[in-house]
């Protein structure tokens, strides 16, 4: 599973959480609120290795997953 940073859309913390998929639904772990994916951090695939240059939107790329594989 890639690690993923997001930002609450309630409280603005910013927090890196592992998802299954690009669109899972994440909560801030301090307030509850949604996080939001941001793009501005970098992206980690299950192997632990930086993905490159990913931009995270796995429908333009096949994803993480399968370019560290």
């Amino acid at each position: 599973m890639p690690v993923y940073e997001y930002q609450c859309e309630k409280c603005g913390r910013k927090f890196d959480e592992f998802v299954r998929s690009f669109d899972s639904e994440v909560r801030c772990p301090h307030c509850g609120g949604r996080g939001k994916r941001s793009y501005s951090g970098k992206m980690y695939s299950s192997t632990g290795k930086a993905s490159g240059g990913c931009d995270g939107n796995c429908s333009t790329c096949g994803g993480c997953s399968s370019r560290n594989a």
